[in-house]
């Protein structure tokens, strides 16, 4: 009787197969008599990445908190409480807005709607673009959002007496023990399966240790005086590190060294497109400590450089973006390039192995919390030691 009362179901497309290609969720039009999208609304928390096809990508942390879009063609507008995502005139997917708190735009042909933009800054939703190379180029968020002038006054006035040389030597002790404890964490799993390359890996963790002692000793009124000399080290210890890097790399990819503007070696890609991600991160949370990003301690202070950004981004370039794009060249994943850029899949690929290192657990003042949080508290942080309320103590994960 079931069977007898059963719809009979006929396909809009029977040339489709499920096991084929799946087909976008669609619904009939009575009156022109064809299949029309529907949008797949977002209002759950999830996991996995969303793919509309092979050009369109939404990349998204544990807690749906951080979506990277990419994709020529994509419109991106507001209805009501969600954010829309438009390919030609069709809604493909809603994500209530409620459920973000950032927004990264990371190819170009993406156009936004002056609505949607205004709506992120009333809900202090960040708006980041990067560009092909992963390269940040523009943020926009409200002027309101910021903390009280006084966090600023202290920044400006600190440049001028030990504040700038404390804090800046605090970002190099963090940076050089986290280059240490990068490589003897890649380096423990070659002690058994390759002795001889452990063996160097190791001998640089050890100078890069001997290196780091030296930073107590730096001395000065403020950082103009031994911005130099920190440097210096900064600079002998980031060619230690890489040389360190380039052999446990060996044997997995061509690597020459690092290069930072105008690389098109697949390796210094990679780093380069993760390290647009961590920058657009740590620039949204020095904004919302109520600090001015263009004014630096160590980076000496340029039109349209982010000083401060590239500063406070030091102490997290390695447990964020070297161990994700070290770990996914270990594990042979192909880098692919297309006119001297990554492609859309590695885009996307790497976008996501950022994003589980932001959503990994570390521990920060003896307690345990997701690396993106520590990025906002490590810039709140450096707040409160401006204003001469704390010391600064530099984030070390722990490996």
């Amino acid at each position: 009787m079931a069977e007898e009362s059963a719809a009979k179901i006929e396909r809009i497309h029977p040339e489709y197969t499920p096991e084929e290609k799946p087909l976008p969720p669609a619904q009939f039009n009575l009156f022109t008599g064809e299949a029309e999208p529907v949008a797949l609304v977002i209002d759950e928390i999830f996991t996995d990445e969303l793919r509309v096809n092979d050009d369109i990508t939404l990349v998204k942390t544990g807690d749906a908190s951080q979506i990277i879009l990419s994709g020529f063609g994509l419109y991106l507008s507001k209805k009501s409480e969600r954010l829309l995502v438009k390919k030609s005139k069709d809604v493909i997917y809603e994500f209530p807005l409620f459920r973000i708190n950032e927004v990264i735009v990371a190819s170009r042909g993406i156009s936004i709607s002056t609505d949607l933009i205004e709506e992120l800054c009333v809900r202090g939703i960040r708006l980041n673009f990067l560009s092909g190379g992963g390269k940040p180029y523009a943020m926009i968020s409200s002027p309101m959002l910021s903390a009280t002038i006084l966090a600023r006054r202290n920044q400006f006035e600190a440049l001028s007496d030990e504040r700038s040389l404390k804090f800046s030597k605090a970002v190099v002790t963090g940076k050089i023990t986290n280059q240490e404890r990068l490589l003897r964490y890649f380096g423990k799993y070659l002690k058994a399966s390759d002795p001889e390359k452990f063996e160097v890996v190791e001998a640089s963790a050890e100078s890069l240790k001997g290196l780091r002692d030296k930073i107590s000793k730096v001395t000065g009124k403020n950082i103009n005086e031994s911005r130099d000399t920190l440097m210096g080290l900064e600079g002998t210890a980031g060619r230690i590190y890489w040389d360190g890097v380039k052999e446990i790399l060996k044997q997995r990819v061509e690597f020459f060294g690092r290069e930072r503007r105008g690389a098109t070696d697949p390796v210094n890609s990679v780093l380069n497109y993760g390290y647009g991600i961590l920058y657009s991160l740590v620039w949204g949370a020095v904004v919302n400590a109520g600090l001015e990003p263009f004014a630096g301690f160590m980076h000496v202070d340029r039109p349209g450089k982010p000083s401060l950004v590239l500063d406070l981004v030091e102490e997290f370039r390695q447990p964020v973006v070297d161990r994700a794009v070290i770990a996914f060249i270990n594990l042979a994943q192909e880098i692919k390039m297309e006119g001297g850029l990554l492609d859309a899949g590695t885009r996307k690929l790497i976008g996501e192995k950022i994003l589980e290192r932001l959503e990994s657990v570390e521990s920060c003042s003896g307690k345990k919390y997701r690396i993106r949080s520590i990025i906002q508290m490590q810039a709140r942080n450096l707040a409160s030691f401006l204003r001469g309320e704390r010391d600064y103590k530099p984030f070390t994960f722990k490996w």
